[in-house]
């Protein structure tokens, strides 16, 4: 049993080396990507395309909606210690710093990381990828590159809106229970923003874009050749994505409380 377990650490460790080493290969591949032909932008833009705008009702409607529930919940407990002024940075800190990223991150991983890992690994099975090889073309360059970089930038722009939707839905609520002007209560939002706070979301966003792109990747290029491993290349890429992002927003809200 010992043994087993063993191995099974030691098939983890190799794994994340490999989806490590997977990451730098396919970062080092942004930077030239602009220099390339219309092919890789044409997959970059359906990638935003899927990633982005078509999740952007949902993520919009989350937002709206953890906002809105923020300030139900939230409003009585601070008004019993005549706090109410509290409820400012208390949403800074649920929707744009902590749960936006996090919630965005999770829609994307069900969405678009499953769609990422079944499309390669259906390309594996089918020999195109050895098609792509055989013809000079790097899989890594004209594959991975432009849905990393398109799901980074989906997550980092649908975080925004997350945010925004966030706020604007406890808003709402503020003008059905006790009405004031739009100046003032968005005035007391920016007085209580901080630039960490935004800096935190952001770092948040794009490394949770990075992380769920490139697991989903992985997984698809780690299909051999039975149709059968398509779905479970999905599935592995759904976990190992909630995974990393999670273990990703410990590292990035530890080093945030800490400094």
């Amino acid at each position: 049993m010992i043994q087993a377990v063993g191995a099974k650490i030691l098939q983890k460790a190799g794994d994340s080396l490999y989806t490590i080493g997977f990451f730098g290969k396919t970062l080092r591949g942004a930077l030239p990507f602009v220099y390339r032909g219309q092919a890789s932008w044409k997959i970059l833009t359906m990638q935003i395309l899927f990633t982005f705008v078509e999740a952007l009702g949902i993520s919009s409607l989350l937002g709206m909606g953890i906002g809105a529930a923020v300030h139900i919940l939230g409003m009585p407990i601070l008004s019993s210690f005549s706090q109410e002024k509290l409820i400012y940075p208390l949403l800074i800190t649920i929707v744009t710093r902590e749960l936006g990223p996090l919630l965005t991150a999770f829609i994307i991983i069900a969405r678009s990381a499953t769609a990422i890992a079944t499309e390669i690994a259906s390309m594996v099975v089918s020999h195109e990828i050895e098609a792509y090889i055989s013809v000079g073309v790097d899989p890594i360059e004209h594959i991975a590159v432009p849905r990393f970089l398109g799901v980074t930038v989906s997550l980092f722009l649908l975080n925004i809106y997350f945010s925004l939707f966030g706020l604007a839905g406890s808003f709402l609520v503020v003008q059905v229970l006790s009405p004031i002007p739009a100046v003032e209560y968005f005035s007391n939002l920016l007085q209580n923003l901080r630039l960490a706070d935004l800096g935190v979301s952001v770092a948040k966003s794009i490394v949770f874009g990075m992380i769920l792109a490139t697991v989903a990747v992985v997984q698809g290029f780690s299909v051999e050749r039975a149709s059968t491993e398509i779905p479970q290349a999905g599935l592995r890429a759904v976990g190992s994505a909630f995974a990393w992002c999670i273990v990703a927003d410990l590292a990035v809200s530890a080093v945030y409380y800490l400094s």
